[in-house]
């Protein structure tokens, strides 16, 4: 029986590893055109908003939701900041308040494309933080849902990737577990 675990826990280990390797390998990319619904952004990281105004502003999509916003940001602050029009802010920009992790982005961002009726959207984060926001993402949205995985482009370091990667596998394992 202890052999048997050895090799259990070897070959567990050796893939880790190799997840690992293409995690930090081969992260998801910038996706330019494709039209969608909506596009979501998940706050939290350099470049981010700014890849969501442009998606909208190049009409790749008619809607924005900028999942995550700080409670204390003001619809007003975050038109000037951004430099976004008080007509682009009335008809297509959404700012959530409601979220405070990944987790809850993907719970948002669901409730939002089932109140909008969408079907299509265009999902924009940090390339090492695709693959856990659209599980999250996928988790809380309709089943026919499509999702353009539009990446903002980072040089994260090894520690963020591999918290990254752990943070990912952990909430395969729970959903597997039912969690």
């Amino acid at each position: 029986m202890g052999r048997l675990l050895q090799r259990l826990a070897g070959a567990l280990l050796l893939a880790w590893m190799v997840g690992f390797i293409w995690f930090a390998m081969l992260p998801p990319r910038p996706q330019d055109g494709g039209r969608t619904d909506a596009a979501i952004v998940v706050t939290g990281g350099e470049g981010r908003i700014a890849r969501g105004l442009e998606a909208l502003r190049k009409g790749w999509t008619r809607r924005l939701l900028v999942s995550g916003v700080d409670r204390e940001v003001r619809p007003r602050e975050f038109a000037a900041q951004h430099r976004v029009s008080s007509r682009a802010m009335r008809c297509c920009v959404t700012l959530g308040f409601e979220s405070v992790d990944t987790r809850s982005n993907g719970e948002e961002a669901g409730r939002w494309i089932a109140a909008k009726k969408l079907k299509s959207v265009r999902l924009i984060t940090t390339d090492w933080h695709m693959r856990r926001a659209a599980f999250e993402l996928a988790r809380a949205s309709p089943g026919d849902l499509t999702v353009i995985r539009d990446a903002v482009v980072s040089h994260p370091s090894m520690g963020t990737l591999f918290i990254e990667y752990n943070k990912l596998v952990a909430r395969w394992v729970s959903q597997a577990w039912g969690g």
